[in-house]
């Protein structure tokens, strides 16, 4: 009889010891924006990000705030992190078709085709898409952790859509990165004025004397030419807006050329702005 206590006795401790190692072996859940659920332990939390291992694994995970929505902590505490942004087709009032969800724009830009002013008013459209190809170009080769959309799928997308340049004053950023299904957008401007003007003159004269055989004076015979050359210098600057998803603009800057050049180059204000705008990385 005391054999049967003792059994069911030390059956009682298994059991409550195995409770408590699976109450202490709770897991943290972390669900993430697009749905997933992940399930493991917590190893340290950011301001940015979040350190995760896998249950049964002992790689460590590095996760991005802004990817995740809330976390269950193995304590049963649910920590919010940040609100899930509602499908784009309920948006009520985007006015275009929408091709994209706000959560397949995360970390995805498009630079617009610029806006090129000769005087003030619209000049040549081939400059503007140049200068959309070179902001490409530069932006392209310091933007880790970003994708750009190519200028070439970017001005398809737009002209399908009927946002050609006329009309792209009645699309909000919001319309155009739906549009788009990027986060951020890149509208700029370079702006051409003419400044001052450089002549210059050059001239010559040649006289040639004429002698017999004593040396004796002949006769003269003179002639001369003048030339004259203009060289106009041009004023350029270059104007930049970045703007996000929810049509909030988080750079606005202009920067003039530092010296007046003569063939309207914009190479020098679109670096500088590029390289301080909040997509750059060195």
């Amino acid at each position: 009889m005391k054999k049967i206590y003792l059994s069911l006795l030390c059956m009682m401790i298994v059991m409550c010891g195995f409770s408590q190692t699976s109450v202490g072996t709770r897991l943290d859940i972390i669900k993430k924006t697009n749905g997933d659920e992940l399930k493991g332990k917590i190893i340290r939390i950011t301001d940015t990000d979040v350190s995760f291992v896998y249950s049964g694994e002992t790689a460590e995970y590095v996760i991005k705030k802004t990817d995740i929505a809330q976390i269950t902590h193995s304590s049963g505490r649910i920590e919010v992190i940040s609100e899930k942004i509602a499908p784009a087709e309920t948006r009520q009032s985007d006015r275009v078709s929408m091709v994209a969800s706000p959560a397949d724009h995360h970390n995805k830009i498009a630079i617009l085709p610029f806006t090129f002013l000769m005087d003030n008013q619209p000049g040549a459209e081939a400059i503007g898409l140049k200068a959309q190809q070179d902001a490409f170009g530069l932006l392209s080769q310091h933007s880790a952790g970003y994708t750009i959309l190519d200028p070439r799928s970017t001005n398809a997308k737009l002209i399908q859509a009927g946002a050609t340049r006329e009309k792209m004053i009645g699309f909000t950023m919001s319309n155009l990165c739906d549009l788009l299904g990027v986060e951020y957008i890149i509208d700029g401007t370079v702006t051409q004025n003419k400044g001052y003007q450089t002549s210059y003159t050059s001239g010559s004269d040649n006289t040639k004397v004429k002698r017999d055989d004593a040396e004796k004076v002949k006769g003269v015979s003179s002639y001369g030419s003048t030339s004259s050359s203009a060289v106009q210098r041009f004023d350029v600057s270059v104007s930049l807006q970045i703007y996000m998803d929810n049509n909030v603009s988080i750079y606005n800057e202009s920067h003039k050329a530092f010296l007046s050049n003569t063939d309207g180059s914009y190479g020098g204000p679109l670096e500088y702005l590029l390289k301080r705008c909040p997509l750059y990385r060195k």
